[in-house]
C-alpha cells in the first residue's frame, strides 16, 4: 500500500491512501504492546477499520516511523517500574513509593487482584486511578523490590 501520513494542527494522525482518500484521526495500534512492542502495528480508522498493517515498526520506513512513534507516545502511557522503594502496608489498600522510567511517584494499590501476571516475569499493576504500570522483568528488580513484590503475589 502506498500512502502518506500527516499530523494536522490538532495533533491527530491522518492517512492519505493510494486513491487519494484522506482518512482523519487515524490511530496507530500495536499488536503486542507489552510482550513485543516492536512487532505488528496497524493504522486504524476511527470506526475500527484497518487502513494499513506493518509486520514491525521498522517496516514503516524512516520517513514515517518518528511520526508513528510520536503518536504512540501520546496514547500509550505505561510507566515501567524500576524499583519499589517502600509500601505503607502489606495489606491492601496500600501506598507504594516507586521509581519508574518517568521518575519517582506514588501509587495506591486497591487489592492484590490489581497485579496481573502477563508472562512469568512480566507484571501489569493498575493503581486506584486506573494508571497501569509495567514491570517488564521481575528478575531484573533489586532484591528489596522483589521481596516487597513477593508479599503481594
Amino acid at each position: 500500500m502506498t500512502f502518506q501520513l500527516e499530523i494536522d494542527a490538532y495533533g491527530t494522525l491522518n492517512v492519505i491512501d493510494e486513491a487519494g482518500v484522506r482518512h482523519a484521526n487515524v490511530r496507530p495500534v500495536r499488536t503486542f504492546p507489552i510482550s513485543d512492542p516492536d512487532a505488528g502495528l496497524s493504522l486504524m480508522s476511527p470506526d475500527g477499520k484497518e487502513l494499513a498493517w506493518f509486520e514491525s515498526i521498522d517496516a514503516i520506513g524512516e520517513r514515517y516511523k518518528e511520526m508513528i512513534l510520536q503518536c504512540l507516545a501520546q496514547t500509550e502511557f505505561m510507566p515501567t517500574i524500576l524499583r519499589i522503594s517502600k509500601v505503607s502496608s502489606f495489606a491492601t489498600p496500600s501506598i507504594w513509593d516507586i521509581k519508574t522510567d518517568r521518575g519517582d511517584t506514588r501509587l495506591k494499590l486497591k487489592g492484590e487482584e490489581d497485579i496481573r501476571r502477563i508472562t512469568r516475569e512480566t507484571l501489569l499493576i493498575t493503581d486506584a486511578h486506573g494508571i497501569q504500570y509495567l514491570i517488564r522483568n521481575t528478575t531484573e528488580l533489586d532484591k528489596g523490590s522483589r521481596k516487597i513484590l513477593d508479599r503481594f503475589l
